[in-house]
Formats: structure tokens, sequence, C-alpha cells
């Protein structure tokens, strides 16, 4: 399954015609009703029909634009990432600041999944699906590696000035960050029962950025 290489830009431009204003209007419409849909009920559970009640269209113009469920979920996958990728390439980061840049970027990471639980449910549903859709998508392996490739300016400047160690990558940089903010979100309910601490309380939230942003700067640092 291949889909075309996804835009970032919803707007409408004048230069546009009218009827095509309005096809990626639908299509917008759908893809955010399909979104909350499959957040909902996962890409099994998910009925086109429940789709188009939520974008106020039809089952014709879904098969019409995206024609079939499986190529309309890879598009809300492909999606997400992209918006989680707009979001991270607009942070400021100050690679003469490594550290503190290296703060944000755990921060903004903890933040976006918390606020964006819908994207923390489609990845677990396709994760219990083994990545079966994505793996289809080179559009997602593009803005991976341009996720992963936001780390390497700032660690580079870090390892050249001494501050952060050598054999440290930006693969393994971004998987540590990526393990300790996604698994507190992905399994906060659980936990809470678990552990016995309420995960959806933004003082411990706090707490947990803490630990987590010292925990990954211990992590690539020099010995002092």
């Amino acid at each position: 399954m291949t889909t075309q290489p996804i835009s970032d830009d919803k707007t409408f431009t004048s230069t546009e015609g009218k009827r095509a204003q309005q096809a990626r209007k639908t299509k917008n419409k759908i893809l955010t009703a399909a979104t909350k849909v499959f957040a909902e009920d996962g890409f099994s559970g998910g009925r086109i029909e429940r789709i188009s009640r939520e974008a106020n269209s039809n089952d014709r113009m879904i098969y019409y634009y995206f024609g079939n469920k499986e190529a309309l979920f890879l598009n809300v996958l492909e999606t997400t990432y992209l918006e989680f990728y707009k979001a991270e390439k607009a942070l400021d980061l100050d690679t003469a600041s490594p550290i503190e840049s290296l703060k944000k970027v755990i921060a903004f990471t903890f933040r976006y999944y918390l606020d964006h639980p819908e994207f923390v449910a489609i990845l677990n549903d396709e994760n219990l699906h083994r990545a079966k859709h994505s793996s289809q998508s080179e559009n997602i392996k593009n803005i991976s590696g341009n996720i992963q490739g936001n780390l390497v300016p700032l660690l580079e400047m870090g390892q050249q000035n001494g501050v952060f160690r050598k054999e440290v990558t930006a693969k393994n940089l971004y998987l540590t960050i990526s393990s300790l903010t996604y698994f507190y979100c992905s399994n906060q309910y659980t936990l809470t029962v678990f552990v016995g601490k309420n995960f959806q309380d933004t003082a411990f939230q706090d707490e947990w950025l803490k630990h987590i942003s010292d925990v990954v700067i211990r992590s690539v640092i020099v010995d002092a």
C-alpha cells in the first residue's frame, strides 16, 4: 500500500478553484473524523459509517478520496506523525546551549504525548497490528528520519564542545527520550492502579518530567 507524499499545508489558497478547495476541505474533515474514531475504537473497531457521520459526509466520499479503510488509516497515521514533526520543528533550539536545548526537546515530547492522547492511542493500536500499515509507508519512514535528525545539530555541537559523549548517537538519544515519555502516557491508567499514584496529576507529571530530564542528560554528558 502506498500513499502520495503528504503536505503539511491545510490552508486554502486563492489560486485554487472552488471545487479543489471543497475537495481539500472534505478530505480534511474526513481525516479529522477518522482520527477521532480510530483513536477511540482502533483500526479493527473503527467503522466507515461512523467516520462518515462524524465528518458530516458519506461512505462514498471516503472511498472516493481514500480508496479503502486501510488507506484511510494509513493517511491518519501519516498525518499524526507529520503534526508531531511540525510541532517539534517549530521549537526554538539554540545549538550553542545543547543541554538546555535537549531539555526543551524532552519537555516538548512529554507534553505533546500528554496533550495528544489520540496520537498515543493510534500508535498503540498500530503496535497491536505489528506496524502492518506504517511499515508500508515511505512517508512515515521519511518523517521518522527527520524527527531523529532534529537531534543531530544539538548533539553534534555538544560533542564538539566536549559536553556530550562522542559515542552517543541521535538514534539512541531519540529512543531514550521516546521510551521515557511515551511509556508514561501510553500506560498511565494501568500504572495509576499498579503504582498507586495518579498519573493524570499535573504535579506528578512535572515530577516525572524533571526526573527523566535528569536521566537523559546524565546519560549523554561527559563524566566530570
